[in-house]
């Protein structure tokens, strides 16, 4: 089993070839590139539409996307349920919640009330230097609907509440926030959002994630059916659970960025879609890419080093979604090949991988440009029906590329280079 990826490339190294504790590092990587994705997306909204616009977006985005994954996660997980616990459960696994960053702590009362509050809130502190009415925005008008639309996915009565919320008085009040969770009978059930349907009767809505079955090694929880664990940490999984898990993250990601191209489509049309999604997927791509070689010390900056970041990139998961493959096949070349897959049959505009074909892609260049930025990435015949090929190529006479404007827009927050810490050893 690979503890990290600090060693040589190894050709066939999916999620199941890393070991428990590697893999609960890359799910903590793949919750925030979930979450971060938004800090290149909703910025590019703004300056479309100006002012405050982004608000409506991000509303939107999370109310379509959320009770999918939500729901996915619950199946997957083992607990399907109406009650607070199972709310908080999926907090415990939802991008909008990563880990440390977004520091959740939980107290569950009981079957119908809850609450849960946060010491270190990392979206909070990206956006106090910006002004009272920002923080109001994010931590009020974003904040109500989305939080609620969460919860409904596991209780149309569900309702999330705030004891007490930003503005803070002081720069040092803390916990950053308190909200009670609560089921309340006498409420009308939420109603969904219109998009819901539409972004959950995608491919990646409906996408079963592939299942080991068996431990490779031993120890921590095959699934998340008993007992709510207010200190839970993904350390507690099993080798199996966290393969299944950190594919349900990377789903997260798409059902997100799906919603997110969609509100922009719906709005602008399918040219402005596509040029939103693609300067997204850029953005967090390179940022990803960054944190990833850090966190599974990857030291290099040579075809190898670049293959690996590759491999392991949230972006190119789930395998049953995208049939992604990577080669080396030179001292300086590697080869990319998206065969014919789920992901390049979704139908419509709004995916990332829509936006693939003949031509160069700037998110292939920002993934090989934050390892060696005399990487490139050109297309190549990919030599099989319905597939899309490149080839990675490190050119020791090239200039080196700058970091891309997108990625710019995403290390405007903290959690660019957020460092996380080892809460908890491996469960046994």
């Amino acid at each position: 089993m690979l503890d990290d990826y600090a060693g040589p490339f190894v050709p066939d190294a999916e999620l199941s070839r890393f070991s428990r504790q590697a893999l609960a590092v890359l799910g903590r990587e793949y919750l925030l590139n979930g979450h971060l994705q938004d800090r290149v997306g909703l910025p590019l909204v703004a300056k479309q539409f100006g002012g405050n616009a982004y608000v409506r977006f991000s509303i939107d985005e999370w109310m379509a996307a959320s009770p999918v994954y939500s729901r996915r996660m619950q199946r997957v997980m083992g607990f399907e349920g109406n009650d607070v616990g199972t709310v908080f459960k999926n907090l415990q696994l939802d991008i909008g919640a990563p880990h440390q960053f977004m520091d959740f702590q939980f107290q569950l009362d009981a079957a119908d009330y809850g609450e849960f509050w946060l010491p270190h809130c990392g979206a909070l502190l990206d956006v106090e230097p910006f002004g009272e009415e920002r923080v109001r925005l994010m931590c009020h008008d974003i904040e109500d609907p989305t939080f609620d639309a969460t919860a409904a996915a596991v209780n149309p009565r569900m309702k999330m509440r705030p004891i007490h919320r930003p503005p803070r008085a002081s720069l040092d009040a803390k916990p950053h926030c308190r909200w009670s969770v609560f089921i309340d009978d006498e409420a009308a059930p939420n109603e969904p959002h219109p998009n819901l349907g539409r972004v959950e009767g995608s491919r990646i809505g409906g996408i079963a994630v592939a299942d080991p079955e068996e431990d490779a090694e031993p120890g921590g929880w095959q699934d998340y059916s008993g007992a709510f664990d207010p200190l839970f940490q993904l350390e507690d999984f099993s080798h199996r659970a966290l393969v299944v898990v950190n594919q349900e993250f990377a789903v997260q990601s798409h059902l997100l960025a799906r919603s997110f191209m969609l509100c922009v489509a719906q709005r602008l049309g399918e040219a402005p879609s596509a040029e939103l999604g693609r300067a997204q997927w850029t953005g967090i791509a390179a940022l990803t890419a960054e944190r990833l070689r850090r966190a599974m010390k990857i030291q290099g900056e040579g075809i190898e080093d670049v293959a690996k970041i590759f491999q392991i990139h949230p972006c190119f998961h789930p395998r049953t979604y995208l049939d992604f493959r990577v080669e080396i096949t030179g001292s300086r070349r590697a080869r990319l090949t998206l065969a014919d897959c789920p992901a390049l049959a979704e139908g419509d505009g709004y995916s990332w991988f829509a936006g693939l074909g003949p031509e160069a892609h700037p998110a292939l260049d920002a993934i090989a440009r934050a390892i060696n930025p005399r990487a490139h990435c050109h297309p190549v015949s990919p030599g099989e029906e319905g597939a899309l090929a490149w080839e990675v190529e490190i050119d020791p006479a090239r200039e080196p590329s700058p970091p891309p404007a997108e990625l710019q827009l995403a290390k405007i927050s903290r959690g660019a280079n957020f460092e996380f810490e080892r809460r908890r050893h491996l469960r046994v």
